[in-house]
């Protein structure tokens, strides 16, 4: 398989992961606070990220390096968690996962500013017509105009389309589990004193199924989806790989059926068949490299 399908692969696999986030959030806040949720998943995942570090031992990262690592963490590690599980207090999975609809085109954009990858007009035609595909969608769900909760989602998706970028980008130097990994470390000490102070009085009385979607929380989307995701776009490229998470709406979408008993529609699979389309042809657009 070509490099750039393996990426595409690795961050379809990511994708897929963090596509059941907004759903596992959505039921866990009644049982949890929100800094909890946001805050006491890093803690879990940054212990299992320090355990792995002490255990395989890979280069200490530079001075530059770390700088990116620290934008990373507050991107992805930090800002994300903490916003989206604020904004599921008042929205619908569903109508959260169409909202962060517009993540791929702030990672594209923000990955090109930040690197010499130069997509063609193709490429650029097809994320905003992915882009325009979601929020067309969004309009005939009834979603037509922008609530607090979106807004702060909203903020949510650019840190991490920020995080996203650099730690793509970061991940061709020190690989993509190492900057998870170092990310989830360098947030621990700042994260573990508010989530121990949000700890829920009554855990014996939250029920198993809560404490499970707290461990995909924790485990998957912040750690294992993390190790795909950087992977993949370390290996296709942070502008072209990122259209693969136009599909993760609809992934949300078909979770919040299955798992909440959301409604999905004929008219959400026709259009998630049109973004997956948008997303084959993106994934074949060029993108060139400049000097």
């Amino acid at each position: 398989m070509h490099r750039d399908s393996k990426g595409m692969l690795f961050g379809v696999m990511g994708v897929s992961v963090f596509a059941l986030t907004l759903p596992a959030t959505r039921f866990v806040v009644p049982y949890f606070e929100a800094l909890f949720i946001g805050l006491g998943r890093v803690v879990l995942a940054a212990i299992v990220a320090a355990l792995l570090l002490l255990l395989l031992r890979p280069p200490v990262p530079t001075c530059s390096q770390w700088v990116r690592i620290i934008v990373v963490a507050l991107g992805v590690v930090v800002g994300f968690p903490v916003l989206s599980t604020w904004a599921m207090h008042s929205l619908p999975a569903a109508h959260g996962g169409v909202v962060l609809g517009l993540l791929p085109l702030m990672t594209a954009v923000i990955g090109v500013v930040l690197s010499n990858e130069r997509p063609s007009q193709g490429f650029w035609l097809a994320s905003v017509v992915g882009s325009l595909l979601v929020m067309v969608f969004s309009y005939m769900q009834g979603i037509d105009g922008l609530s607090k909760g979106d807004a702060v989602l909203l903020g949510a998706a650019l840190l991490a389309a920020i995080g996203y970028a650099v730690g793509g980008l970061l991940s061709k130097e020190l690989g993509g589990w190492q900057v998870t990994c170092w990310s989830l470390v360098v947030a621990l000490p700042f994260v573990v004193f508010p989530a121990a102070s949000h700890v829920p009085s009554e855990s014996l009385a939250v029920p198993a199924s809560a404490w499970l979607a707290f461990l995909y929380l924790a485990l998957m989307s912040q750690l294992i989806g993390f190790f795909l995701w950087n992977r993949g776009l370390a290996m296709g490229g942070v502008a072209r790989v990122s259209h693969v998470q136009l599909l993760q709406p609809f992934i949300t979408l078909a979770a919040s059926f299955v798992l909440l008993g959301e409604v999905v529609d004929i008219t959400t699979i026709l259009f998630a068949l049109g973004v997956a389309t948008v997303v084959l042809i993106g994934k074949r657009a060029q993108v060139s490299c400049s000097a």
